[in-house]
């Protein structure tokens, strides 16, 4: 007992380290759902919560296994992707789980010094 005693009347040691953060996170850049109707997604979240559309890629541009539509309200931005083709693994993945998150994109200052 009187061991116990002698450790919790003495004053702790302060100790001060330095961490360096090794991938500086600014914050949440987008994230990518899988959804089975990316048009009526994007139909859904403008007129459910206000968002805007502010970009679109599909066959029209150029992006012919799948659609995207970008919907962003202030800082939140949301990337709605439906694929075009049925063998395509993202059909597989939509029809196995359903519409989810499928990518968290990060915002860093450099992309390429992250990723080394």
């Amino acid at each position: 007992m009187s061991a116990t005693k002698s450790i919790l009347s003495q004053p702790a040691q302060a100790t001060t380290t330095t961490n360096v953060d090794f991938l500086p996170l600014k914050g949440i850049d987008h994230l990518e759902f899988y959804v089975g109707n990316a048009r009526q997604a994007s139909y859904f979240y403008r007129t459910a919560f206000g968002m805007s559309l502010v970009a679109y890629a599909g066959p029209e541009t150029g992006q012919r296994d799948r659609a995207s539509y970008v919907v962003q309200q202030g800082k939140i931005r949301f990337v709605l992707t439906t694929v075009l083709r049925p063998s395509h693994a993202m059909a597989e993945h939509v029809q196995r789980h359903g519409d989810g998150v499928r990518c968290v994109a990060l915002w860093v200052d450099d992309a390429r010094q992250s990723w080394h």
